[in-house]
This record gives C-alpha cells, structure tokens and sequence, in this order.
C-alpha cells in the first residue's frame, strides 16, 4: 500500500490538495490511500475515516433511487481490474449524513513499471449544473406551452376573419327590441349561463358578442363554435381538444375550444344541432368544469362563461327526446328571444342607416340611404330572412346602385321574380321548387349546410340540395 501511495503523490501532493476536484486515490483491492481536502469537503468523510479502508461501501454504495450498487459494477472498481479510463455522469457519492449529490467523475488506472497497481478517481459536484439544466428545461417547457396557445389563439383567430362575419349592429327603438337590450344589460354583468333563441338571420352571435363585450371578461377570449357545422367526432375533439395519435390525422397535440375560452366567454352557436353523446359531455364539462383531451388522461380545469344560441324550440326537442332535459336546464339559466325582423318592423330605417354605413366603408361606396318608396316597400315586407335578408338586399341594391340613394330594383322575394307573362307559361313544378330553392339560398347567403344553411331551412340533406341545384341549373353568381 505505501508503495501505491508514494507513487500516487510523488511530488505533487501540495497540487492535489489544492484543486477543487474531489480526488480519491486506489489500490487494487479498493482500498483508500488518498483523499484530498475538496473530497472531505463534498462528502463530509474525513480522510483518517476512510484511508485503508474500501471507500465504495461509504460512498457510492447505492444508486440514486437508493437501489443497491453492488461494488463489481462500479465504474472506479471495473478500472482497477481492466486498466480502461472511463468518464461517467449521471450518478451520485453519499456523504457522510446520509444525503446524496450528483457526480460526474473520471477514473485513471495507476501504472508503475508498466504494471497496474491501482487507481484514482476526479470527481465534482454538479448540483449546479443540475439545477441550471432543470431551470432551462422548465423555461423551454413554458415557452413550447406559450408558442403552442400562441399559435392555437391565432389559428382560431385567424379562422374568425375569413368568416367574413358581419353585423348591423345592436341598434334600434321598438319596445321589444329595448326589452332585449335591458335583459342583455342586466344578465352582462354575472357570470350565469344565457340561452339566446331566435330565427335564423336575427343577429343571435350579435347578442352574444355585447354580452361578452359588456361582461367583466371583455378584456379575455370570446370564443365561438358552431355545433352544426362539425360531425360528433370532430366537435369532441374541437370542443375539448386532442392528444397527439388520438385518432388518425391528429399529427400533434392540440387544445380544444374550452381550453381557448379560458377564463372568457365560450359561445355554442346552434346549440340544438348537437348529438346525444355530445350533449352528455357537454353536460358534464357544465357541471364540473373540467375535461380530458381526445385520447388523453389528464383532467383539465377551466373557468369560462357559457353562451348558448339555436334557432330551434328545445323545450320541444326535449319533448321529443331528442334533447336532454338536463342539459336544458344547465343552458336555460337566463333565455334571451332575439326578436324577428318582422316584429320590429319600425326600426327598419336605423336598420338601413347602420347597415348602409357598413357597406360605404366595405365597398367604398358614399350612398346617403335609401330612398323614402324603397323604405315603404322594405317596412311592407314580412323578411323570413330578417336582419340577414335584409342585409343582403341592401348589399345588392348597392352594388347595382348608380345614385347615392338605394332604390329597390329587385324584388324582395324569389317568389315575386315571375313576371305575369313568365306566370302564365310556366307554371311547372320545377320553376316553382328553382324559385324556392333561390330564395332560401339567398337568404342563407348561399350557406348550404349547417344549421342555418338553405339545406336545413329546406329540410333536405346537403347532398340531396347540391342535387337539386345542380338539376335546376341554380348557380351562385359571384359578382353580386
């Protein structure tokens, strides 16, 4: 042994004490013959405590997890038997209390004469570098979290400006139309679940987005689906999101609708076009305010205000069994009916003024209004389309308008378009069901499907109308 140590220090002794490195010095039998003042200081083992004596069984005797690290696979020992340098992380050396700390050491095979006679092994604390590395992980993990809601929020939003979604604005001084406006005031300012009814083309998203806008979550996401316009399986995943490989095409982890809505108000447009299975889990995301992702496991809480809106009578549909009761009630906290057109009839002229002043900075057009006969022909005219109709007519007349006040040179209704003389040649099936099939399009500004898509409207399944029209020879011209 005294020759493995006088070998082992030489003249380098005051060198070796004075590094920062753990040093332990080997014979073969692993015993120590060397510890230097930086390995007393990491692992609290004083060198009399250990010199002689096989320091595995003090050091380095269990792995991490406290699991056995049995002495013929340590990687100081494995080096005095085979002679072979190794440099190793990911472990740890115990100190003397019992605690352990992360290592990376280097074990060297001593020679003398060319004969192995033991060896020495560098090592340092990297609890530092640990927890550096830790701290970066955690940073790079809320940055990936960041980017991806990041890039959630913008490809919803970005989804939201392509709808070319418009509106005539909440305006108007019918009795029933004040009624609306001071319930949309009064519920604003809760949190409680509102139920919007009404006809299509009423302005129901309308009503939703002030209620929003007025609501203490202003400033947080307002985000909108559209239960009608998506299959239950992909209303699940759009409502609650998906995990990576939950089903085939979902090529990375995306967050749903309520994840969006977080903290702000979640609008469920044609709430009545949901499945049965939807309904039920809808239902109980109501009631816990929680959920888990398409193929995941991990429950997710949220805080969001629900807004929910359909043109259909779901009292009748719970009825009928096609809507559940329960959930009836969760939406049915505080209902709002957005009056038909028809039933306001004399705020038909602000109407035309807000609408109008949309349509000059759209069109980039200076129309000062519509002119007093079309204004009598729009206030006789029943509008089963309402607001929406409406708009369309206006958009129309303006793109066909060469005065700067709108006249009606079109008529209000497909049906009306028959001349008398048209009337009395052709009065065949088929004109009748071009005609009707027109003006619902029309109304529906050319939605097909959907809720409130002419199919819908029509009760016809979407491939069966896009049958018809193609039969009737009904094309959509893009210029007006």
């Amino acid at each position: 042994m005294a020759s493995v140590v006088n070998h082992f220090l030489g003249d380098s002794e005051l060198l070796l004490n004075a590094v920062g490195e753990g040093i332990y010095g080997f014979d073969l039998s692993g015993n120590a013959v060397f510890v230097n003042p930086a390995a007393e200081r990491m692992t609290g083992w004083r060198a009399q405590e250990l010199l002689g004596k096989k320091i595995h069984q003090y050091h380095h005797h269990s792995h991490a997890d406290g699991t056995p690290y049995p002495a013929d696979q340590c990687q100081i020992y494995c080096t005095m038997f085979d002679g072979i340098r190794r440099h190793v992380k990911d472990e740890v050396f115990w100190r003397k209390d019992g605690s352990s700390f992360p290592v990376e050491y280097t074990s060297t095979p001593i020679y003398r004469e060319g004969k192995l006679i033991g060896a020495v092994a560098i090592f340092r604390d990297v609890s530092k570098q640990h927890e550096t590395e830790q701290a970066l992980r955690r940073a790079l993990d809320k940055v990936q979290q960041l980017s991806e809601q990041l890039q959630d929020e913008n490809a919803y939003l970005l989804a939201e400006l392509n709808q070319n979604w418009q509106d005539s604005g909440l305006v108007g001084s019918s009795h029933i139309f004040k009624t609306m406006l001071a319930q949309i005031e009064l519920v604003s300012q809760t949190n409680s679940t509102v139920l919007i009814q009404g006809e299509n083309g009423t302005g129901k998203e309308l009503v939703a987005r002030n209620l929003h806008r007025l609501s203490a979550r202003s400033k947080l996401p307002f985000v909108r689906v559209n239960c009608a316009a998506f299959t239950p399986s992909l209303l699940e995943s759009e409502l609650f999101g998906h995990e990576k490989g939950a089903f085939t095409g979902a090529n990375e982890r995306r967050k749903g609708r309520f994840e969006l809505a977080n903290k702000g108000t979640l609008f469920l447009d044609e709430v009545g076009e949901l499945s049965q299975e939807a309904q039920s889990k809808l239902l109980r995301v109501l009631q816990e305010q929680e959920f888990e992702r398409v193929g995941g496991s991990q429950t997710i809480s949220v805080d969001i205000r629900i807004i929910a809106a359909t043109n259909r009578a779901l009292w009748q549909m719970v009825e009928q069994g096609n809507f559940r009761m329960d959930l009836y009630y969760r939406l049915n906290v505080f209902p709002i009916q957005v009056p038909a057109l028809r039933e306001r009839k004399e705020d038909i002229p602000v109407l035309c003024a807000n609408i109008i002043k949309q349509l000059n900075k759209r069109l980039g057009k200076h129309f000062k209004g519509v002119s007093k006969n079309a204004l009598n022909k729009l206030k006789r005219y029943d509008w089963p389309g309402n607001i929406r109709e409406l708009q369309n007519v206006l958009e129309r007349e303006a793109i066909l308008s060469t005065s700067n006040l709108l006249q009606l040179s079109q008529p209000l209704s497909a049906q009306t378009s028959v001349t008398p003389s048209q009337a009395k040649t052709d009065l065949s099936l088929e004109h009748a069901q071009r005609a009707h099939i027109l003006y619902v399009l029309e109304s529906c500004r050319w939605k097909v499907a959907g809720g409130d898509g002419a199919a819908n409207i029509l009760g016809l399944n979407e491939s069966t109308l896009r049958s018809k029209m193609k039969k009737l020879g009904i094309k959509r011209n893009r210029d007006i």
